[in-house]
């Protein structure tokens, strides 16, 4: 069975049922292309009820003030497309009589219109030919046939675009590219895709070969961020000093120990150190520890104190109940090699 029938059938039986599913009129499409857009679909429905209840047609929200526009949006963020929805009213109530524009170009060119706006509403609203690719496509796509371009290269995105109008059902391209954005949303997730349920689990090639999780490719890596970690692992010989990490930082809820950050490698902590009184210190230990965004360059030093202070947020801990405690890989590390 084609690609495009399989999804088809699926979408039939699964879609969610939303309220710009059930019209034609491309006024009410694009405001949902437009309130969905970096918006979760729990959240975009109430602002789409609102919007459509306030301004049923694009002449009341060409001539609603921008006031009561942003006021409506508030909540929502990103007020530029608040803005581009109000501009795009005004085009299409100046340029085509409040008519909505039937062609692909015509939608395009209205004010914060891309092509991928430009293609579903254009394909929902008029049944034309246009594929769709937005971030579910691109994941849908790349697993079932194994796409090794990034999809933020520009060969890539040339790539993607051949592929999806290639698979498009040229005669329900709608109810087409509906369908495979919502295999991409519901059933092929970034992390954990439930490939068991996909219609198109037969004809994935990622699937196959267990791979999925390999795509999509990105081409541009995320940036890291250097961070320079100095643990002061505070004993009396018997007992050692843990703390349990606040949230808003990685490793929320696990045990570490002492931390002072600083914000370069050159910066010392022998002054720090001296603020403890200790017996006596040394260097126990470096390690880099590198997590998705952050590159964490971690030094120990082994603190030997006469008496142990009890202070807010921390916890004294026997030596050998150390397991008892759960830290993150990093300090799992350094015990591993530790004489304390």
């Amino acid at each position: 069975m084609h690609f495009s029938t399989l999804i088809q059938n699926w979408y039939r039986q699964n879609k969610r049922d939303l309220p710009w599913r059930s019209t034609s009129d491309p006024y009410f499409i694009w405001l949902s292309e437009v309130i969905l857009q970096q918006t979760r679909i729990e959240q975009g429905l109430s602002y789409y009820l609102k919007f459509s209840k306030s301004f049923p047609t694009v002449k009341k929200l060409a001539l609603a003030d921008e006031d009561s526009i942003l006021n409506l949006w508030q909540g929502l963020g990103y007020y530029s497309r608040a803005r581009n929805l109000h501009s795009g009213a005004k085009q299409i109530l100046l340029n085509h009589k409040g008519k909505f524009p039937a062609t692909y170009n015509e939608i395009l060119n209205l004010k914060g219109v891309g092509p991928y706006t430009a293609s579903a509403v254009s394909s929902i609203a008029f049944n034309l030919p246009h594929a769709v690719v937005d971030g579910n496509v691109y994941r849908v796509l790349s697993r079932v046939f194994k796409i090794i371009e990034p999809i933020d290269s520009t060969s890539g995105k040339k790539i993607f675009d051949k592929v999806a109008h290639e698979v498009l059902d040229k005669k329900n391209p709608g109810n087409h590219n509906q369908a495979l954005m919502e295999i991409g949303s519901l059933v092929c997730s970034p992390t954990s895709p439930k490939c068991h349920e996909c219609p198109v689990n037969a004809k994935c090639l990622s699937f196959a070969d267990g791979t999925f999780l390999e795509y999509p490719v990105k081409e541009k890596k995320t940036k890291v961020r250097d961070r320079y970690f100095h643990y002061l692992v505070v004993t009396d010989g018997k007992k050692i000093v843990l703390n349990k990490r606040a949230e808003k930082d990685i490793w929320f809820g696990l045990y570490d120990f002492n931390l002072i950050e600083k914000t370069n490698a050159k910066q010392n902590v022998s002054k720090d150190i001296e603020l403890l009184n200790p017996l006596k210190f040394k260097k126990d230990g470096a390690f880099v520890h590198i997590l998705s965004h952050q590159k964490i360059h971690a030094t120990f030093w082994k603190v030997d104190v006469k008496k142990l202070k009890t202070e807010k947020g921390k916890t004294i801990v026997n030596i050998n109940e150390l397991d008892n405690y759960p830290m993150p890989q990093l300090l799992i590390r350094y015990l591993e090699q530790a004489t304390l």
